[in-house]
C-alpha cells in the first residue's frame, strides 16, 4: 500500500532516467497510419470517422479562416484523448495529471491565437474587452476585468483538466482499497464497493472523452 495517494502521480523514472517521454509518446505509436489502399480496414476506418466527426464539430462555431487550425486542433484532441485513456489501466501513468504539461500545451496554444486575433482583426480582439453599451462610469472596471479574464484563461484550462483527472484518479484509488481492505471482514460490503468501483470507472472513461474534447473546445473559442 502507497504511504501517501499522490505518488501515483509522480513522474516515473527507470536508472534516473524520467519515463515521462516514453509516456508522451506512446500514444502516436498505438494509433495506425492510413495507408494508401483504395479499401482500408475496420480500424483506420473507424479512426478516419472519429476524426472527420469531431473535426466538424470543432468547426462548427468556427469561420471559414479558421478551418485552417484543424489539422492542429484534431491532433491535439487524439493526443490528450490517448494519454486519459490510457491513463486509467493499471500501472500506468497519466501525464496530464501534471500541471506543468498542462499548462505547456495551454499557454502556447492560447498565445497564438491572441497574437493572431491582434494582428489580423486588432479592432475585435480588443472589442472583446468591453461589452457593447456599457455605462461610461463601469469602462475602466470592465476592460481592467475582461483583461485579468484573458490572463487568467490559459491557468483555467490547465487547472481545470488537471483537477478533473487527479480527482477521478484518486477516487479510484481510494475505492480501491477500500474494496480491498473489507474483502476479508466484510464480503458483502467489499462486493458492493467493487461494483461502485466499475462504475466509477466507467465514468472516468467518459470524464477522459470529455475533458479531452472541452480543453480543445474551449481552446478554439
Amino acid at each position: 500500500m502507497m504511504t501517501n495517494l499522490f505518488d501515483q502521480f509522480m513522474s516515473p523514472t527507470y536508472l534516473g532516467m524520467p519515463l515521462i517521454v516514453l509516456a508522451l509518446g506512446l500514444p502516436w505509436i498505438l494509433w495506425p497510419s492510413p495507408s494508401s489502399r483504395w479499401l482500408n480496414n475496420r480500424l483506420v476506418t473507424l479512426q478516419s470517422w472519429f476524426l472527420n466527426r469531431f473535426t466538424q464539430q470543432l468547426l462548427l462555431p468556427i469561420n471559414t479562416g479558421g478551418h485552417k487550425w484543424a489539422l492542429i486542433l484534431a491532433s491535439l484532441m487524439t493526443f490528450l484523448l490517448s494519454m486519459n485513456l490510457l491513463g486509467l489501466l493499471p500501472y500506468t501513468f497519466t501525464p496530464t495529471t501534471q500541471l506543468s504539461l498542462n499548462m505547456g500545451l495551454a499557454v502556447p496554444f492560447w498565445l497564438a491565437t491572441v497574437i493572431i486575433g491582434m494582428r489580423n482583426q486588432p479592432t475585435a480582439a480588443l472589442g472583446h474587452l468591453l461589452p457593447e453599451g456599457t455605462p461610461t462610469p463601469l469602462i475602466p472596471v470592465l476592460i481592467v476585468i475582461e483583461t485579468i479574464s484573458l490572463f487568467i484563461r490559459p491557468l483555467a484550462l490547465g487547472v481545470r483538466l488537471t483537477a478533473n483527472l487527479t480527482a477521478g484518479h484518486l477516487l479510484i484509488q481510494l475505492i480501491a482499497t477500500a474494496a480491498f481492505t473489507l474483502m476479508t471482514s466484510m464480503t458483502t460490503v467489499a462486493l458492493l464497493t467493487t461494483s461502485i468501483l466499475f462504475l466509477l470507472t466507467l465514468l472516468e472513461i467518459a470524464v477522459a472523452m470529455i475533458k479531452a474534447y472541452v480543453f480543445v473546445l474551449l481552446l478554439s473559442l
